[in-house]
C-alpha cells in the first residue's frame, strides 16, 4: 500500500495494475478536491464514511451539488466536471482506469491550477 499525502487529506493506494487503481481518499472536514476532469480516467466513488458535496457538470451545463452519506456512490466518466467537498471527515474508496495522470484542473484552493 501506498499513501500519498495531498493538502486536503490523503489517499492509500492498494491497488495498482495495468487495468485498474484501487484506492481509499481521506478528506478532511472543510477540505474539497479541486474542480477537475479527466480526459480518458473512468471511476467510481463509494463513500465508506463522513458527508460529502459532490459537485458535477458536463462542459455547457450548471454546475449540481449532490450530498452523498456513507454507502452512496457515483460513476465519473471522462470529462464530466467534478469537486469532491468534504462536510465531515470522508473516506472515499475509489476504483478507476489506471491514468492517475489524467486530472485536468479547472480550480484549485491550494494553487495547483497550471
Amino acid at each position: 500500500m501506498k499513501r500519498v499525502e495531498k493538502p486536503w487529506g490523503y489517499e492509500l493506494i492498494w491497488a495498482h495494475t495495468e487495468r485498474y487503481v484501487g484506492k481509499i481518499l481521506h478528506i478532511a472536514k472543510g477540505q474539497s478536491l479541486s474542480l477537475q476532469y479527466h480526459m480518458n480516467k473512468d471511476e467510481t466513488i463509494l463513500l465508506q464514511s463522513g458527508r460529502m458535496r459532490f459537485e458535477h457538470f458536463r462542459d455547457g451545463e450548471p454546475p449540481t451539488a449532490t450530498e452523498l452519506k456513507p454507502g452512496d456512490s457515483f460513476h465519473i466518466t471522462p470529462l464530466l466536471r467534478h469537486r469532491m467537498v468534504a462536510i465531515e471527515d470522508c473516506d472515499v474508496l475509489e476504483v478507476s482506469t489506471p491514468e492517475l495522470e489524467d486530472v485536468v484542473r479547472l480550480e484549485d484552493r491550494y494553487g495547483r491550477v497550471p
